[in-house]
């Protein structure tokens, strides 16, 4: 049996964190369209640079859409934060956000859920990346 190590976990500091799931929003969302409350075309209204940030940047998922059913949904990852400059409210792929994630503080990352048929979308899920910003220190005055 080996010894116990008395190493601290290590844990990396560019990870996903405080991560925020809207799968209960989006229960009640297509609970609204399959009662008629809203309509279809009040939720397939992806904009033209969402369908093409689909197309270029987006990852398939098993998950087909729950409007046409036609297709499967596509993810969609956007950065946002002031640090960023340019690259902030930009589509980009998981390895980009990974090397963002290593190089800047703090940024959000929203994931949206597109179908390229009928153009549903909706926030899946949102989190915080990037390294975590350091607390300003504070200058003690002396007595």
């Amino acid at each position: 049996m080996a010894a116990p190590s008395h190493e601290l976990p290590s844990w990396d500091e560019a990870a996903p964190r405080q991560v925020v799931d809207y799968a209960l929003r989006r229960r009640a969302r297509l609970a609204e369209v399959d009662s008629g409350r809203v309509g279809v075309g009040e939720v397939c209204d992806a904009n033209p640079y969402l369908r093409t940030a689909a197309a270029f940047h987006g990852v398939p998922s098993d998950v087909s859409c729950p409007i046409c059913r036609k297709e499967n949904l596509t993810m969609v990852s956007w950065v946002f934060g002031d640090r960023l400059g340019q690259a902030s409210g930009s589509a980009r792929s998981a390895a980009e956000i990974g090397q963002l994630a290593r190089r800047y503080a703090e940024f959000s990352v929203h994931v949206v859920e597109v179908c390229r048929t009928c153009h549903w979308n909706h926030l899946v899920r949102s989190y915080v990346s990037g390294l975590k910003s350091q607390p300003p220190r504070t200058r003690k005055m002396a007595k």
